[in-house]
């Protein structure tokens, strides 16, 4: 008797892992709905449509939450905007899911020395010199963005008093 509930809990718990493995697609096979999603959205940040590029990208995303595209291309939108820290964010999800993205990863070097992180977009430039083996574009362009550095801050000063009163 005891044998026999074990014999069934080890035979369905077999079943369902079999299945669990059958059900799941390799990671290199995107769904798509979600490619054309990416490229619809690709399009309209191309053509300035901003908003529009995110909610395909989003969409894009929700199809397929392992498209490394979508993301990268949702990280220059980011940054398109001006949102250098959420753009370094978004180039960390698609680095989550292949981490010798070369695009990713000068993408995120950029987005870094936008924010002031000099040094460690420079351990991005290491990394993608690293990968490419010689010359390639997003290593060019990562270094003459580091060369050129951070933006500058820029302050504004109000009600600041300049003239002194003597009493």
């Amino acid at each position: 008797m005891r044998l026999t509930s074990v014999a069934v809990a080890l035979g369905l718990a077999a079943a369902s892992i079999s299945t669990s493995i059958q059900a799941q697609r390799p990671d290199d096979q995107i769904d798509p709905r979600s490619t054309a999603l990416m490229k619809q959205a690709e399009a309209a940040r191309t053509a300035g449509n901003l908003d529009g590029a995110i909610d395909l990208l989003e969409t894009a995303l929700a199809v397929d939450p392992r498209n490394r595209g979508a993301f990268v291309v949702l990280a220059r939108v980011s940054e398109a905007r001006g949102l250098p820290g959420k753009a370094i964010r978004l180039y960390r999800e698609a680095l989550l899911l292949e981490p010798n993205d070369v695009d990713a990863l000068s993408g995120q070097g950029e987005a870094m020395v936008a924010k002031g992180a000099v040094e460690r977009a420079k351990q991005n430039l290491a990394r993608v010199r690293t990968l490419c083996k010689g010359q390639c574009p997003q290593a060019t362009a990562l270094a003459s963005r580091i060369a050129k550095g951070p933006p500058p801050i820029a302050t504004a000063q109000v009600g600041v008093n300049t003239t002194t009163s003597k009493d």
